[in-house]
């Protein structure tokens, strides 16, 4: 394994990480809910205090990953699913077009501290939209389809892309400075 990448400049800063553990016990709702903010503090956690431009780094080849293009991706995804499919919200797609349909993972222009804001903002405005709906059983509208889906759906289908993704993190911030866990 090759040396972690060495530190600078520190961004982020996490004095005591606190990522509340979801509920042993609690409706459906509630559970959906903890469990998508546990990954998504999870995701903030595999960032937190690294320095420089070591975010943007794609670490592991021949893969474009990078803690900064997972922070652009998931913005995204929370705005793709929630916001304009589940919601109907009327805004742009974030880092992505037909064009350059990979800009999220590829084009790391900018600050990696704007692009961690840009992601918070999503996730509240998700957290705002999730809040609204009447039930779990509350639909949004699949745009090339037209398909029906459910907040349940969503909920789930979101909890398993920061799953998946938080593996990668982990893997990425290993490589950084050999930080595992959370």
């Amino acid at each position: 394994m090759s040396e972690p990448l060495p530190a600078a400049n520190i961004s982020m800063k996490i004095e005591n990480p606190q990522r509340p553990d979801p509920p042993l016990e609690a409706d459906e709702r509630t559970m959906l809910d903890a469990y998508l903010d546990f990954q998504r503090e999870t995701l903030a956690l595999k960032c937190a205090d690294i320095g420089g431009r070591q975010h943007s780094e794609k670490l592991v080849p021949p893969s474009d990953l990078s803690l900064h293009g997972l922070v652009r991706h998931l913005a995204g995804v929370e705005r793709w699913w929630l916001h304009i499919q589940f919601a109907g919200d009327d805004v742009e797609l974030l880092h992505y077009s037909d064009d350059d349909p990979d800009q999220d993972f590829e084009s790391l222009d900018g600050d990696f501290d704007q692009a961690l804001a840009a992601w918070r903002r999503e996730c509240d405005r998700s957290r705002e939209i999730v809040a609204a709906a009447s039930s779990l059983d509350a639909t949004g509208t699949r745009r090339q389809t037209g398909d029906a889906f459910s907040l349940r759906w969503v909920l789930l289908r979101l909890i398993a892309e920061y799953a998946r993704h938080n593996g990668h993190a982990d893997l990425l911030r290993e490589r950084i400075d050999g930080a595992t866990g959370w």
